[in-house]
């Protein structure tokens, strides 16, 4: 269980040499994500996705408002709480000069896994990712969809029971990301609870069990895709978030 309430995160930008103003790049937002839940975070670049998700994945803390993980909370859980939590992003950098063998490795020992648990891990993976014509090459050499298959098994080495996906398709080939896409599928099965961020509406509609729309920082709307498509009288998630803001409003 996922639960964030009220959480608002402002910063200070410059606009002069001698001038600086506040803004809220999320502000006062809430809701839950439940076991076994895929929520989507919807909304243009700007709308405040990346850095409500960095808040959640505990890199971030919030100007105001909690956020608790399993009824935890980062001040006094930390630890605990990173061990249960993934995050993925399409942005994400590896270490170019190790394998991905060396690099599960790695991340099986930061999470605190025994040896035996992290070969039986990195084994498993393995077989579930069709990692084993590249698992002792240089991340350096490997394809696009390679290294996004990499990135996937770092954030499975620990099994975590949330994930917390930030346009982790982004840039990415149909083939690549459906191997994303039919992951979180099959990790919602086992009733794992997942935010996947993402401004691709239409690949929201197709795995999201709810929506939360943001715009300018805000929740805009929260909900089925199907149902807020109903009430917005169109036929997909696109249009309807046009409708919610009035139009194409790039203000």
């Amino acid at each position: 269980m996922i639960e964030v309430k009220n959480v608002t995160k402002e910063f200070t930008k410059k606009i002069s040499k001698k001038e600086t103003t506040k803004f809220k790049a999320d502000d006062n937002i809430s809701f839950k994500v439940k076991s076994g839940e895929i929520v989507g975070i919807l909304g243009p670049n700007g709308a405040g996705k990346t850095t409500l998700l960095r808040m959640i994945a505990g890199i971030m803390e919030p100007t105001e408002g909690s956020i608790k993980i399993n009824n935890l909370n980062y001040h006094d859980n930390s630890e605990e709480i990173k061990k249960q939590i993934s995050f993925l992003s399409g942005s994400t950098k590896l270490y170019k000069d190790i394998s991905p063998y060396e690099l599960l490795t790695m991340c099986g020992e930061y999470y605190g896994l025994e040896k035996e648990e992290i070969t039986k891990r990195i084994n498993e993976i393995t077989k579930r990712f069709n990692l084993d014509s590249f698992i002792h090459q240089r991340i350096d050499n490997l394809s696009t969809g390679q290294m996004q298959r990499t990135n996937i098994a770092r954030c499975v080495i620990h099994n975590p029971n949330i994930y917390i996906f930030d346009e982790a398709t982004s840039g990415l080939d149909i083939i690549a990301s459906k191997t994303i896409l039919d992951f979180i599928k099959e990790e919602k099965k086992k009733n794992k609870s997942i935010i996947y961020s993402t401004h691709y509406m239409e690949e929201a509609e197709n795995i999201c069990d709810r929506v939360i729309l943001i715009h300018k920082g805000k929740i805009i709307k929260e909900g089925t895709p199907s149902a807020i498509i109903k009430e917005c009288q169109v036929t997909n998630l696109r249009d309807a978030f046009f409708c919610l803001i009035g139009g194409n409003n790039n203000e």
